[in-house]
């Protein structure tokens, strides 16, 4: 009873805080630790990676409380796929299962950020049908990052750019000599898109490992010891906190 008044109460003066902060508009995060926090507790890594899908609404629901406009989860890298077939088969399942359940809340605008051409057709399916049954009706996007790694999606960016000018009779010299920024930003996973402001990774590792390499030019980064399924509810109002106090200069 009283751990749990003075957690509410530690809770109330951070949110007191944030009363006049600026509120990112878009928060990336790398949700990481699953696997460690199952090993803390004695338990298999499918186990983790349920626990941590089931701290997901929660989060979505902290955002969309302070009015964060996108929030993008990565959720499955591209490196994450050299697993063993039997956990990645399992993990697939879960992650199909989690975001068929945030479609089922009627919330948010789901989206899918990154190669599902590495993926077997069920899971592209479910994955696919769970997004389009949501619409695009309004609401905080969520961008599902799966099959993501940056490195490839830059990749698939400069791709499709080739390809692009390849069928307008454009030749490489000319795209070359033309290309700009924009042109790259105009064919990432997240075109349109605002990049994000601010990137948690839980779990205690400081280090990106290849995510959203190009819209994270002028992002802030919080780190957080906390594994992904330990995750709270003050982590994410310290992570807030962290951001306001930072003067952000975009490069300058």
């Amino acid at each position: 009873m009283g751990f749990n008044l003075l957690y509410d109460l530690y809770e109330f003066r951070l949110r007191q805080q944030l009363k006049t902060a600026t509120i990112p508009r878009h928060i990336a995060v790398i949700l990481d630790g699953n696997r460690r926090w199952a090993k803390s507790v004695g338990s298999t890594p499918s186990e983790g990676h349920r626990a941590g899908a089931g701290r997901i609404s929660e989060f979505l629901d902290w955002s969309d409380e302070l009015g964060v406009e996108v929030v993008t989860l990565w959720m499955l890298s591209t490196d994450n796929l050299k697993r063993t077939d039997s956990e990645i088969q399992e993990l697939l399942g879960i992650i199909a299962a989690a975001v068929e359940a945030l479609a089922r809340q009627q919330r948010w605008h789901l989206a899918l950020v990154g190669d599902l051409s590495l993926f077997p057709t069920w899971f592209r399916d479910r994955m696919q049908a769970a997004v389009a049954s949501r619409g695009e009706t309004p609401g905080m996007r969520v961008n599902i990052a799966v099959g993501y790694g940056g490195r490839h999606e830059l990749v698939d960016a400069v791709r499709e750019l080739l390809l692009e000018a390849d069928s307008a009779g454009i030749s490489p010299a000319q795209l070359a000599s033309a290309l700009t920024d924009d042109d790259i930003t105009n064919h990432l996973y997240t075109r349109g898109q605002p990049d994000p402001d601010l990137v948690i990774r839980t779990s205690g590792e400081q280090r990106l490992s290849g995510f959203m390499l190009w819209q994270s030019a002028h992002s802030e980064f919080y780190f957080c010891d906390t594994y992904w399924p330990d995750f709270r509810k003050v982590d994410f109002l310290r992570a807030l906190r962290s951001y306001s106090q930072r003067e952000r200069r975009h490069g300058k």
